[in-house]
């Protein structure tokens, strides 16, 4: 049921704060518009990779590319770089349930795509890590951001890091 006379009394005085009021509010970042522009292009920034990286980790699920990396290294690692190390890498992969119950008899062409797939994934999710952890500590640094701001935001990055070790489990446990 809307009505207009009541949003027009609302908007109105949604629309009547003052400069002088908005000078009051708790400002998050307070190094001035140069800073407050920085920090917002880095936030959206860092919101649309984390839209991407739900992309990406769907098309990796719908693909069923998840539990293609046998081997799940923190700090990451090379793929494989010849045809010698894609063999031994798809024979480990065919030795995991995955690939006993899902995808038997693949080819290692359609290896390399599934695995390309995963690799991706896992990149994507360490770059968005280090997006948001370098500029976060620039801003905290030059001072750009209040206390209460950077405890959010250490919040928000601690889910982000959760998120991984969960992957992590999940492929653990799925190759068990």
């Amino acid at each position: 049921n809307f009505e207009p006379a009541l949003f027009r009394r609302n908007f109105s005085a949604v629309a009547s704060v003052s400069v002088k009021d908005l000078s009051r509010a708790k400002l998050l970042v307070t190094a001035g518009p140069h800073a407050e522009k920085a920090v917002g292009i880095w936030l959206f920034g860092c919101a649309a990779w984390v839209f991407s990286m739900v992309i990406l980790g769907g098309v990796t699920r719908l693909t069923r590319s998840g539990l293609s990396m046998t081997d799940w290294k923190f700090t990451g690692s090379l793929p494989p770089l010849s045809d010698e190390e894609w063999s031994i890498e798809f024979e480990k992969y065919k030795q995991s349930p995955e690939y006993k119950r899902v995808n038997k008899g693949m080819s290692l062409s359609e290896y390399k795509f599934i695995y390309w797939m995963e690799y991706a994934h896992r990149m994507w999710g360490r770059a968005l890590g280090v997006m948001f952890a370098l500029p976060f500590s620039y801003f905290i640094h030059k001072g750009y951001i209040t206390v209460p701001l950077a405890l959010r935001l250490s919040g928000l990055f601690s889910l982000g890091a959760g998120q991984g070790l969960i992957g992590w489990w999940m492929v653990k446990s799925g190759l068990e």
